[in-house]
Formats: structure tokens, C-alpha cells, sequence
């Protein structure tokens, strides 16, 4: 498998994200290693808060929550997906698939990093990868919160907000990683913020795992990823440790899979599952500090 890994000083000056870089080795499940970077934030005795991000953004998104919680004594641990952020971007785009990611979160999660009883925090492409992860790991989760996302088995019509954004990501040139976080939210985005999120992919070449996540998405019954996704839900239907939904009220994506979520998940019976007002796809921008308050406030009360 071909790698390519964005140069370091792509990363210099960041606005707001004073974290130190963590990185992990791990299977690129083809013969050989990749190398995934990870925030690793707050006390190593906390409880841990995993935040798993999506498309097309990386671990700079949760800068403005990473600060409340470990301020609350969590420990936060934020990954860049493989193809994203500092870690290693594979090339051609056909390296990408659904059961690689799943994968390659699974390894970097629970064989390098150990982490158990973990809080998930998932949103976008992270609900995806890390709901499969509760599906086939739910030992090692203590409670989920989702934000903005949901677990597709393309046994139901996929939206059309979906499908137009899916004929966008496969036909826009080039790729435009910041303009595509900003247009996903209520808030304009100050320049350098939007370079920071431009940042990982310095050429065409280093964004063809961004441009693939979106033909992931299973929107028909046989896709590749839509058995396994099945599987996943039947433990889900059975799923009772607290599970929490933090949609915003602003995002044609996932309007609704929240509701979806909470009638099907026993764990999310009586949970103060929240709309936050005011925020968009990427409600981590928009209402970071909110988000992150009503994680604390779930791991405390559970």
C-alpha cells in the first residue's frame, strides 16, 4: 500500500490547538504499518472520552470541547481517521473501505492504546466507524454520545441532502476541504480556521480518503459494508448502557436519525437527550463548549 504522510510544518501555528501529537503504528490491514496520530489530553486516570470525528474534517474540530472536559477531569482521546489529520493518507482512493476503518479505529483504540470503559463522543463518519465499533465491541463502552450521525444499512432511502452531497464530493475540483466544513456550518469561519482544516492536504493527491468517504455510506441494501452493519445493529437493539443523542437543530444530513436512535437503543430510554440550538453539521464548531458540557454532565449523572 502507498502512503503519503503530510509534512509537519503543514501543522505550524494552528489557531487554538496547542495539543501535542501522539502516534501509534498499526496494521494497514495489506502487509504493512501506518501511522495514526491521536490527541491524548487530561489526566491518564480519568475516564476516557474518546471523540471520533468525520468527513472531511480531523481531531482540529474538537478543540474548543477538548479543554471542558479534561477541565471536568476526563481524559480526552481524539484521533485523526487514516487519510486525515497528521495521520497517513493511503493512495489510490480504492484503499479506502468501510471494514478498514472500523478496523484500523478498532487497533489504534483497544490494542495500542488499551482503552476500556471508554465514553464514545461520535459525529459524522465518526458515528459511523464508532457505532460499528459498539455493535461488535460493546465491552469495552461505558456510554456513547451521538452527535449528527447515525449507522446505515442501505435498507432505506439515504435523503436527498445526502445524495447531493454525494454527487458534489465526487464531481468538485479540487477538493475543498475547508470551504465544505464551513458551508456544514451555522457560523462563518475565520480564514485561518478554514486553512487549519485545509491543512492535511497540502495537494489532490493527499484528500482521495476524504473524496472515497462519501461513496462508503451504504445507500443500498447490498453494499459491502451493509451485512456487517446489520450485525452491528442487532447488539445495538439490545445496547442498555446509557446512550445519549446531542443532534443541533440544523443539519439536513441527519435531521431525524436522533429520533431513530433513541426509539430503537434500549440504553437511551429516559436519557436527557438534547437538541443544541443554533448549531450545524459540524456542531463542534458552532457549539463546542455546549457539546462538551453535556457529555460531562452525562458521564457524571451515569
Amino acid at each position: 500500500m502507498d502512503v503519503l504522510r503530510t509534512p509537519d510544518d503543514r501543522f505550524d501555528n494552528l489557531p487554538g490547538f496547542p495539543f501535542e501529537p501522539h502516534y501509534a503504528d498499526i496494521s494497514d490491514q495489506d502487509g504493512g504499518t501506518l501511522r495514526v496520530h491521536y490527541l491524548d489530553e487530561g489526566p491518564s486516570d480519568g475516564d476516557v472520552v474518546v471523540l471520533l470525528h468525520g468527513e472531511p474534517s480531523w481531531s482540529f474540530l474538537y478543540r474548543h470541547m477538548i479543554p471542558v472536559l479534561t477541565g471536568a477531569g476526563l481524559r480526552a482521546v481524539a484521533p485523526d481517521l487514516v487519510g486525515f489529520g497528521r495521520s497517513d493518507k493511503p493512495t489510490p482512493r480504492t484503499e479506502y473501505t468501510f471494514g478498514r476503518h472500523v478496523e484500523w479505529v478498532r487497533e489504534l483504540l483497544f490494542d495500542r492504546l488499551g482503552l476500556t470503559s471508554v465514553t464514545l463522543v461520535c459525529q459524522d463518519w465518526g458515528g459511523l466507524i464508532g457505532l460499528r465499533l459498539v455493535g461488535e465491541h460493546p465491552d469495552r463502552f461505558a456510554r456513547v454520545v451521538a452527535a449528527n450521525t447515525f449507522l446505515p444499512t442501505g435498507d432505506s432511502h439515504p435523503g436527498d441532502a445526502f445524495l447531493g452531497w454525494l454527487k458534489f464530493s465526487q464531481e468538485v475540483e479540487p477538493f475543498p476541504t475547508g470551504v465544505i466544513v464551513n458551508a456544514g456550518c451555522t457560523t462563518d469561519l475565520a480564514p485561518e480556521v478554514i486553512a487549519a482544516y485545509d491543512a492535511p492536504f497540502p495537494e489532490s493527491a493527499y484528500s482521495e480518503g476524504a473524496r472515497q468517504f462519501p461513496t462508503l455510506v451504504p445507500i443500498t441494501p447490498d453494499d459491502p459494508a451493509a451485512e456487517a452493519n446489520r450485525a452491528a445493529w442487532t447488539v445495538l437493539d439490545a445496547f442498555d448502557k446509557p446512550f445519549l443523542t446531542a443532534f443541533s437543530d440544523s443539519d439536513p444530513i441527519t435531521a431525524g436519525s436522533d429520533r431513530v436512535l433513541q426509539a430503537r437503543i434500549p440504553g437511551a430510554k429516559g436519557q436527557p437527550h438534547t437538541t443544541i440550538t443554533g448549531g450545524g453539521h459540524f456542531l463542534q464548531e458552532d457549539r463546542g463548549p455546549e457539546l462538551a458540557a453535556a457529555v460531562v454532565d452525562f458521564v457524571r449523572s451515569t
